[in-house]
């Protein structure tokens, strides 16, 4: 019996759009370096402009365009999973917590899960506001 043949395709777009995603994170993390004690306005920025173009993207694939099926996998879970990350958040608030600065820490942590809940939201509804639904496509 033949070995059953393995598609390559969606792990390699998630693969090339990860290291896209990636590498735009690390380039703000080198231009804005987080100092511990002191809050990561460059992880934050990631992680809730991110979110908010999560919300977009997914309005945009599921209600408003037809689009290929690799378009999820290379732009929700590659390009932007690459981009976020929630690893630099959790050490941004250990190091912050290291550094004597446990107000810092705290405010980190709760305002980066709310601005990221705000965001992907904001995302979600400024969407649907200004795209026109796929006359096929049925929005929740």
């Amino acid at each position: 019996m033949p070995e059953p043949r393995i598609d390559w395709t969606t792990p390699a777009v998630i693969s090339a759009g990860g290291v896209l995603g990636s590498l735009a994170r690390h380039g703000l993390s080198v231009a804005f370096p987080h100092q511990a004690g002191r809050f990561d306005w460059a992880i934050f920025a990631v992680n809730t402009a991110g979110c908010l173009l999560i919300g977009v993207l997914m309005v945009l694939i599921t209600e408003v365009w037809e689009v290929h099926r690799l378009v999820r996998p290379f732009l929700g879970i590659g390009v932007l999973g690459g981009f976020t990350t929630f690893s630099a958040y959790v050490v941004g608030i250990q190091q912050d917590l290291a550094a004597g600065a446990p107000h810092t820490a705290l405010a980190y942590l709760a305002g980066t899960c709310a601005a990221a809940l705000a965001a992907v939201h904001a995302g979600v509804h400024a969407t649907r506001l200004v795209a026109v639904p796929h006359p096929r496509k049925e929005p929740p």
